[in-house]
């Protein structure tokens, strides 16, 4: 089973599960009932039967414990989430119609276990969003975090400005590969999600148990919008960036920008019921702002004031670790990505803070060094690597990792063009990753217990990449590699903690 279960004691006897079994369930889980019918495809007819669902408030609120034999099996949870928990390991432990006599115990250690999905640099329709949900809770995960826009699309309506889809969700080409080859192809790419669209990914992720946390990146990473409606950038009149890397083009924050982000907030708090709201925040070249007294000055302001606005809303800030020393409002929560130290910054601020370091936790980067690897870049990020990753660092005290809710992957896809090639990316390394956010971790038999799980994900129709490398199939021989040695990475988070330190933070 992966996340390994808190405690488990299997027999090596089985039993087969009786396909007219009837299904008892507290009212409270008809939910979970009705969609543990569906994933085992079995009747579960109701009524006292063979198989219970039921709240046990003693139990952690995200805790199952789980028995089975053939005489009854049995699924409590301290909420119907944990009851949803136990369901999936119920779906593990099923092989062709049989059960092992079984008695689990379970709960995770963190209560933020998420992934980031980027759908603005490559568009992925709804039906292959709610898949990655599906896919995302089938490993216990509880949190989406989904980036809707970015330079290179904006990828949902706002009523009022109809320019940031007609205009801003498409892009005439797209860079191939990585930056410095300067690869296009010649085909436009484009895609959005309606307010009825985003409705159908939160319902059916809440059904899941899993919080879609939406992500509108500003005041940088707008070139979309700025192509859209140039009012609200510096002077350029172009269009949606077709290339990767950070643009230049950055809001000018006048009233009219402000009201256009403010409208759009009010949007997303329309839609999305969480209680945050990632602003993004994060790669904001101020060299447009150049004329501002203080061009430092124009992002903790501009922050402040989108805070705010999120606040009378009744919401709160969501926000990349560039916040820290940009103005992060108090009760903001910090995605910590910029390798280990953002975490134990905003932490030692106290700071509520997602660990996601991007040496540990981006799976767009390459998974090995063999050449077949789709547009290698980045640098390497192997399974064993996610495994042995903590969301704590080391330093911190008890009350400062308190502090950390959680972590999360990022499923960044400038290199991912396709669902099938976000599942090589994403899997078995998601698999990995879902462990250690669990909590359980058993490295000696992670590997045996991997093997068997792949089986399950290709039945389920994962493009995972196989254990013993990437498939001719996968390669893209058209979107050329740039690999970078850790060390150069290492080399900008020591520049990062320097910016860090001069902010007081380190």
């Amino acid at each position: 089973m992966i996340p390994r279960p808190s405690s488990v004691h299997l027999d090596e006897e089985t039993f087969a599960l009786d396909p007219e079994i009837r299904l008892s369930a507290d009212p409270r889980l008809a939910g979970v009932a009705a969609w543990l019918r569906d994933a085992i495809s079995l009747p579960l007819t109701p009524g006292e039967g063979g198989l219970r669902l039921a709240i046990d408030r003693s139990q952690p609120p995200d805790g199952y414990a789980l028995s089975t034999a053939p005489a009854g099996i049995e699924i409590s949870g301290g909420s119907a989430a944990g009851v949803f928990h136990g369901a999936q390991t119920l779906r593990q432990l099923l092989e062709n119609g049989r059960l092992p006599r079984a008695r689990i115990a379970d709960a995770p250690r963190f209560r933020w276990r998420g992934v980031m999905l980027d759908v603005a640099r490559h568009f992925m329709p709804v039906a292959d969003v709610l898949r990655f949900v599906d896919l995302a809770a089938y490993h216990k995960l509880n949190v989406l975090h989904l980036h809707l826009t970015d330079d290179q699309g904006w990828r949902f309506e706002v009523p009022g400005w109809p320019r940031l889809t007609s205009v801003g969700a498409r892009r005439s080409s797209t860079m191939q590969g990585a930056r410095q080859h300067a690869r296009y192809d010649d085909r436009p790419h484009g895609g959005f999600y309606t307010a009825d669209d985003l409705r159908q990914i939160v319902a059916y992720a809440a059904e899941r148990f899993v919080t879609v946390v939406p992500e509108v990146d500003m005041p940088g990473h707008m070139q979309a919008a700025i192509a859209a409606y140039p009012e609200l950038g510096n002077g350029f009149a172009g269009g949606v960036r077709e290339s990767w890397g950070i643009s230049t083009h950055v809001l000018n924050v006048t009233d009219r920008a402000l009201d256009f982000c403010r409208d759009v907030l009010t949007h997303v708090c329309s839609i999305f019921p969480t209680e945050l709201i990632g602003i993004g925040g994060d790669e904001c070249p101020v060299d447009e702002w150049a004329g501002a007294p203080d061009p430092a000055a124009v992002q903790p302001w501009f922050t402040a004031l989108m805070a705010e606005h999120l606040a009378s809303l009744g919401r709160r800030v969501y926000g990349w670790d560039e916040l820290l020393s940009r103005g992060a409002p108090r009760d903001a929560v910090i995605a910590a990505w910029r390798g280990p130290a953002p975490t134990v910054a905003a932490a030692r601020a106290g700071f509520s803070v997602v660990s996601c370091p991007d040496i540990s936790c981006y799976l767009d980067y390459r998974q090995s060094d063999d050449p077949g690897e789709p547009t290698p870049v980045g640098t390497l990020l192997t399974l064993d690597d996610v495994y042995a990753f903590d969301p704590i660092p080391p330093g911190l005290t008890g009350e400062e990792a308190g502090r950390v809710i959680g972590a999360q992957v990022n499923v960044w896809t400038e290199h991912m063009e396709s669902a099938r090639r976000v599942d090589y990316m994403t899997y078995p390394r998601l698999c990995a990753f879902a462990e250690v956010v669990w909590g359980t971790r058993q490295p000696e038999s992670f590997r045996a217990r991997l093997e068997s799980h792949l089986s399950r994900l290709a039945a389920m129709g994962v493009n995972f990449r196989p254990l013993t490398g990437p498939r001719p199939a996968d390669a893209r021989p058209g979107a050329p590699r740039q690999p970078r040695d850790l060390d150069d990475r290492l080399e900008e988070l020591h520049e990062m903690t320097a910016d860090l330190r001069k902010a007081g933070l380190v």
